[in-house]
């Protein structure tokens, strides 16, 4: 039989699970076991599933999938604070993830999309086109991942290491960042995988239904039991996700990539903006924080010369003030987070100087707007924001 033809587990939620077992002729119960070993035990293989009888073991070997990701190469950086994936899927296609360890919290950056179809033009994955959507499975198999990487790391460091500054940023001041612990010295208390961001490759609302059954077969309590709150889903502004999104049960966060004030500029920078144009975007931003009460924040990639000029800081204020031509959004919901552009080799393109990052944010908070600056873990092994694209062969950092 065609393995890739087979049901694979991971792709499975535990209701589904029950249903195959009670097909088999086996008791419910037999799915909250498998369920168990695959999201708490974190085994590899059936055959570690030591609970069942032999018997059942070998079917599933037989009659499922469990194909957990094993990277092809692990980029390191900041003293093993963060750690990226290369993952070779089953036909071929590359993906990338990101473990993030911080002295109170450890974050994945999953992928949900191989390669990316927006084209945004400054972000590497964009460079490949979309290459296919993964599957559920895919999704929750970087998160399982991530959770081993985490055992690994309390076994090895027994939580007793210091957070060095981040690669590039160390000018950032503490008042400056957005509040990831990543400025200081504190000593790492986190011993298992706390967040997941879906910030990696692809457009999670481009692969909707797949990215959705993902969150909730690693939100179910049974399993991984991830947090609705603990997780964030960013995209580039396709309207009809954020829409939907405010009608799901699961209160996971939302980010929105504007990287620009007005129309012009942001359909140059952003091709999806010729779809969804900012007043769209921002009206369905209204609705969502109407119907959710849930604060949402909005990224902003500051491209030296480009959008970080200060009468740019000055039109994103009116915009999201509603002075533009659009809604008039509540502020006490509305984060921005700044992001100095981390550099992709080829792309003509210059990362935001110190200077201007600062007056950038200062304007915003002058006008009332909440502001932080993201330090961005990982630079130089491609592993931050906008770098994501199936890299090969880079220098590892230990």
């Amino acid at each position: 039989m065609n393995q890739d033809t087979l049901p694979d587990l991971y792709d499975l939620s535990l209701a589904e699970m029950e249903r195959l077992m009670m097909a088999w002729g086996q008791p419910a119960y037999r799915a909250r076991q498998i369920f168990r070993q695959l999201y708490i035990n974190l085994v590899d293989s059936p055959l570690a599933m030591t609970d069942l009888p032999l018997a059942l073991r070998e079917r599933l070997v037989a009659e499922t999938r469990l194909a957990p990701l094993t990277p092809e190469q692990v980029h390191v950086a900041d003293q093993g604070l963060t750690r990226k994936a290369l993952f070779r899927l089953a036909n071929g296609v590359l993906i990338e993830s990101v473990l993030m360890i911080y002295p109170d919290r450890a974050t994945v950056c999953v992928s949900t999309q191989a390669g990316c179809g927006m084209g945004c033009v400054f972000c590497a994955t964009g460079t490949l086109g979309l290459l296919r959507n993964l599957s559920p499975g895919d999704i929750v198999a970087q998160v399982v991942w991530a959770a081993r990487e985490m055992r690994r790391f309390a076994a090895e460091r027994h939580i007793s290491l210091s957070v060095p500054p981040p690669d590039d940023d160390s000018w950032w001041t503490p008042d400056t960042l957005e509040d990831h612990g990543s400025s200081d010295a504190r000593s790492i208390s986190v011993s298992r995988l706390s967040n997941i961001v879906f910030m990696g490759m692809g457009e999670p609302f481009a692969n909707y239904d797949r990215w959705w059954r993902a969150v909730e077969i690693l939100h179910d309590p049974r399993g991984l039991n991830m947090g609705a709150r603990s997780m964030t889903v960013s995209t580039v502004g396709l309207v009809p996700g954020i829409r939907r999104l405010a009608t799901e049960t699961l209160p996971i966060n939302l980010a929105i990539s504007l990287h620009a004030p007005d129309d012009a500029l942001r359909s140059a920078l952003m091709p999806v903006n010729r779809r969804y144009p900012l007043a769209a975007l921002f009206e369905a931003t209204r609705d969502y924080l109407a119907a959710t009460g849930r604060r949402v924040s909005f990224e902003y990639v500051l491209l030296q010369g480009k959008n970080d000029e200060p009468e740019h800081a000055a039109k994103l204020a009116a915009l999201l003030h509603g002075e533009a031509g659009t809604v008039t959004l509540p502020l006490h919901l509305v984060h921005v987070n700044l992001i100095p552009w981390n550099p992709v080799p080829g792309m003509p393109l210059g990362r935001s100087e110190r200077r201007r990052v600062l007056t950038f944010q200062r304007i915003l908070r002058e006008r009332g707007i909440a502001c932080t600056v993201r330090v961005e873990r990982g630079v130089s092994i491609a592993a931050a924001c906008g770098q994501l694209a199936g890299a090969r062969g880079l220098k590892v950092e230990g």
